[in-house]
């Protein structure tokens, strides 16, 4: 039988669903922080200070969680942080429900839980190329992007929500309780699976155990893999760039109200469901080079149909379309890394792309606030499209057979 058309295994679906529990786990927590936080203040610095602290972490710690990952066992990691987080859930929903919560401690609760995300989703990251055949990384990935979209967009935020109106403790109850399900299915993976090195034909080149640093350094010498990383983090940063004032879009040029505006944001997540199950056939089919390509300009090119034609069944177009596309980007660059990176140096190279991914992202979130002010709503449209046409013209430059120094790409 082909390889990549065999079960992916019970492993890695035990794996999945400890995976699904954990993004379950943060899509509650993605309603319920800040409606507590609106709860206990009404100064928006705090309560935005609750959101920030929860990505901070990516800058603090994310190197060390990718050194971590290299030298430690998956398995033991994922139970670890996760563990470490349902002690932190169950303290601050012992202090809420006893009225002891104040702002500050959710935003220590919100930058702890932050930290122990940034060692679970890295060490996770290392765990498929030990869990399924090389061929089978596209469709194990695109399982895992589905899941996470489910959890953190589609059924998180909402059981979040309803779980706060029920009792304001109850939604960090219950996150922690599905947490502590997942340490479970952990620690019910065969050691053996956590112990054997990647798969990937890969060898660590000397000095790869010399510190944090080496997964950047690393990543630095080798062009396609440093392009992959800065492009896909330009359109990360685009994304969020119209993203971070699409609702005052929606609200003014489209006339949605709240519910509108969470009707059209869930509309999108079913385009990064479709694109994540979507994403292994159209590789198998068109190949990395060209389904990246593609992904880009999709990402980052569709919105600036916005800043022409304010129609609200263009946005509908645009958020299904970015979405589907998002995820086959994610799926498609991560495998890739996943396949070509040295298994001692997964875990930096990983967390170090998280790192450049984060920082681009925030600063995109900035600049979208910020073309809205002085140029229109409509700006962070139109430099979007402008990094589209940017961002995939070096890709595809940069990822040419003939190019110096490029790694083997399918």
């Amino acid at each position: 039988m082909d390889e990549k058309r065999q079960p992916l295994g019970r492993p890695f679906w035990t794996f999945w669903s400890a995976a699904a529990l954990a993004n379950l786990g943060d899509g509650i927590r993605v309603a319920a922080f800040p409606l507590l936080a609106a709860a206990l203040t009404d100064d928006p610095l705090a309560v935005a200070a609750v959101a920030a602290a929860q990505f901070l972490p990516w800058l603090v710690s994310g190197l060390l969680a990718g050194a971590l990952a290299d030298r430690r066992g998956f398995r033991t990691l994922l139970a670890a942080a996760d563990t470490g987080r349902v002690v932190v859930l169950a303290t601050l929903a012992a202090a809420v429900a006893l009225g002891s919560a104040t702002i500050a401690l959710v935003v220590v609760a919100a930058f702890l839980l932050g930290v122990g995300e940034t060692v679970r989703d890295t060490a996770a990251q290392t765990a498929v190329p030990r869990l399924v055949a090389d061929a089978q990384l596209e469709k194990a990935n695109g399982r895992l992007v589905a899941g996470e979209i489910v959890g953190n967009e589609f059924v998180g935020p909402p059981v979040g929500a309803l779980l706060f109106v029920l009792g304001a403790a109850i939604p960090f109850a219950v996150n922690g309780a599905a947490l502590a399900l997942a340490v479970m299915l952990v620690l019910a993976l065969p050691l053996t699976l956590s112990r054997r090195p990647a798969d990937d034909g890969a060898t660590a080149p000397a000095g790869a155990d010399d510190g944090i640093l080496a997964g950047l350094r690393w990543l630095v010498r080798q062009p396609m893999l440093r392009t992959l990383v800065l492009v896909t983090a330009a359109v990360a940063a685009a994304d969020t760039t119209w993203f971070a004032i699409f609702v005052l879009y929606a609200r003014d040029a489209l006339g949605l109200g709240a519910f509108g505006f969470g009707l059209l944001l869930a509309t999108g997540a079913a385009g990064g469901l479709l694109g994540s199950f979507a994403a292994d056939r159209l590789v198998a089919r068109f190949r990395h080079r060209t389904v990246l390509t593609w992904s880009m300009a999709v990402t980052a090119g569709v919105p600036a149909l916005l800043a022409v034609v304010p129609d609200r069944a263009v946005a509908v177009v645009v958020v299904v379309a970015t979405s589907a596309a998002f995820a086959v980007l994610n799926v498609a660059a991560l495998s890739i890394r996943q396949r070509l990176v040295p298994g001692g140096l997964l875990g930096r190279v990983i967390a170090a792309s998280r790192l450049v991914t984060y920082s681009c992202t925030a600063l995109g979130a900035l600049a979208g606030g910020a073309l809205a002010a002085y140029a229109g709503l409509g700006a962070p449209f139109v430099f979007s499209g402008a990094v589209a046409v940017a961002a995939t013209a070096a890709w595809w430059l940069a990822s040419r057979p003939d190019t110096p120094g490029v790694l083997g790409l399918r």
